[in-house]
């Protein structure tokens, strides 16, 4: 049994934090780079242009990519053969709450009725899942809140089959418009129950950005979405283009036979996250 001290949890979640907001992930980059590439809207690649170099004046001068640092959701991998000397989930709150200080980082979270704020940019929202081996790993994603107010979840009846499901994606991201700041990743949640579908849609923004889901059907569903959102022609930030998503991820689990959970969860250009095992 490996220990594991919380001080090294609340360092990670500092360092995880801190880097989120200021440090585009090589992915995300790489796929702004390509729908650069391919875009076929002047104004669009111009924007595509400046979201580049956005990026990397935050880089360079250490300051958030954007004004709106987001609530932090941590997916924690807890390995069987790990203790945790302390508290796991309170480290994991205080270190998001001294990256956010010493990072001087936007406090946006607050009570959802007095709308006051609780200045520390806590709690996050934890989730924690065991996984065999003695390590732990965490994942931060910030989620800003102009896209994350764009997602949706529905109960679809089963007859409406992968068309339905097709039809709803795409009408959510249509209907977001220039709000999540597209071009977006869109995240999908499939089965379950009424929360299984939103957390797997949450999820699945996890994934290295545009890779294909393992099993065939759904990596063409993740497909056939994509193209249809594409050819839309919302585009870059909803000025016109052919890029108004960057990746569709789509996430599975068993459901009812009676039920069919379907759960967006969009993400905007950025597609800020960081992960690190200890």
């Amino acid at each position: 049994m490996r220990e594991i001290a919380s001080e090294l949890i609340i360092a990670t979640m500092r360092e995880l934090a801190m880097a989120a907001a200021i440090d585009l992930e090589p992915d995300s980059a790489a796929a702004l780079l390509t729908a650069r590439q391919r875009e076929i809207s002047p104004l669009a690649r111009d924007l595509l242009d400046i979201l580049l170099a956005n990026a990397e004046i935050a880089r360079r001068e250490k300051i958030p990519l954007c004004q709106d640092t987001g609530i932090a959701v941590v997916f924690v991998e807890l390995g069987q053969e790990v203790r945790v000397a302390g508290d796991l989930v309170a480290a994991v709150h205080e270190g998001v709450r001294r990256g956010y200080q010493d990072g001087y980082l936007r406090m946006s979270v607050c009570d959802p009725l007095t709308r006051q704020n609780t200045g520390t940019n806590t709690p996050a929202v934890v989730h924690v899942e065991s996984v065999p081996g003695d390590r732990i790993t965490l994942r931060f994603l910030p989620k800003g809140c102009g896209s994350e107010n764009m997602s949706a979840l529905t109960m679809l009846p089963p007859s409406a089959g992968s068309m339905g499901i097709v039809d709803f994606v795409c009408q959510r991201v249509v209907a977001a418009g220039s709000n999540p700041c597209p071009p977006v990743v869109v995240g999908v949640g499939i089965g379950g129950t009424f929360e299984k579908a939103a957390l797997l849609a949450k999820h699945s923004l996890l994934r290295p950005l545009g890779q294909a889901h393992g099993r065939e059907d759904v990596a063409a569903l993740e497909a056939l979405i994509l193209t249809r959102l594409n050819a839309i022609g919302q585009g870059v930030l909803g000025l016109g283009g052919n890029n108004t998503a960057l990746a569709v991820h789509i996430e599975l689990y068993p459901t009812h036979i009676a039920s069919l959970p379907v759960a967006v969860n969009i993400q905007c250009h950025a597609h800020r996250h960081k992960e690190k095992e200890i």
